[in-house]
């Protein structure tokens, strides 16, 4: 009885120590992450104890509220040019910067065999009112949206149809509700979607979306932090991001081999 009761003292001593290490971690996450980032902060929180607190948006308005003091320890960025700026002006931590995905666009709408598979709609654009992008100012989704348009000579003739979402969260919603019958976005946001129509965007229409993540320096003091930056490289990440949709980057495929 009493090794039992030493035993259950152990046990609850370990128990209370990993709850008093346990660490949240404030990540701002590029909106074309949203769904893998879920998964993975709850595989992360399962293993680690430490919760991803995740905040979901534009990478461009991410990166002036970290400029203006917001507490994000970790920035999931939808491109390079973000988490390279935060560096330069001391706001990330030189050295952790690092590729994790590789994003695709797609042009989506709700309406099943509404959008063909060669994206010839876009140069008849007699079936719709509507066309969503996100905001190019502000969303890397959204300056390949334009730059498909552009190569595709259709600019022009698109611009009185668009509708610009605050980030390519928004957009998607913007198609999904109907509010335009067809938009530019992540083929991570439609990839398990079982209705609707979609254009695969010939990758040569756009700047390769290589979306890196870095952490900043309010999470440089933070263990958890840290511990989430590393477990984004895990095999585990990896493999969630790939079901996403994302091609991995050089280093995941040489680790991999």
């Amino acid at each position: 009885m009493k090794l039992f009761k030493t035993l259950g003292l152990a046990i609850t001593l370990s128990f209370s120590v990993a709850t008093a290490w346990a660490e949240d971690v404030p990540v701002a996450v590029a909106a074309n992450f949203t769904k893998p980032m879920e998964k993975i902060a709850a595989d992360f929180e399962k293993a680690t104890g430490n919760k991803a607190v995740l905040s979901f948006g534009a990478t461009g308005k991410f990166v002036e509220q970290i400029k203006n003091g917001a507490p994000f320890q970790i920035l999931v960025s939808a491109d390079q040019k973000s988490p390279i700026k935060l560096e330069k002006e001391a706001l990330a931590v030189l050295g952790t910067r690092y590729t994790y995905a590789i994003g695709k666009l797609v042009l989506w709408s709700a309406k099943p065999q509404f959008v063909d598979d060669k994206g010839l709609i876009l140069k008849t654009n007699r079936d719709f009112e509507h066309i969503a992008i996100a905001d190019p100012k502000v969303a890397p989704y959204g300056k390949a949206a334009m730059q498909v348009m552009e190569k595709m000579g259709v600019l022009d003739t698109l611009k009185p149809k668009m509708v610009q979402g605050e980030s390519i969260g928004q957009t998607k919603e913007f198609v999904a509700s109907g509010n335009a019958e067809l938009g530019f976005v992540a083929l991570s946001q439609v990839i398990k979607e079982t209705t609707g129509s979609s254009w695969m965007i010939p990758q040569d229409l756009y700047s390769p979306l290589y979306q890196d993540v870095i952490l900043l320096k309010t999470g440089d003091s933070s263990a958890a932090a840290k511990a989430l930056l590393d477990y984004l490289r895990s095999d585990a990440a990896l493999a969630v991001i790939k079901d996403y949709g994302y091609d991995l980057p050089d280093w995941a495929k040489t680790d991999a081999k």
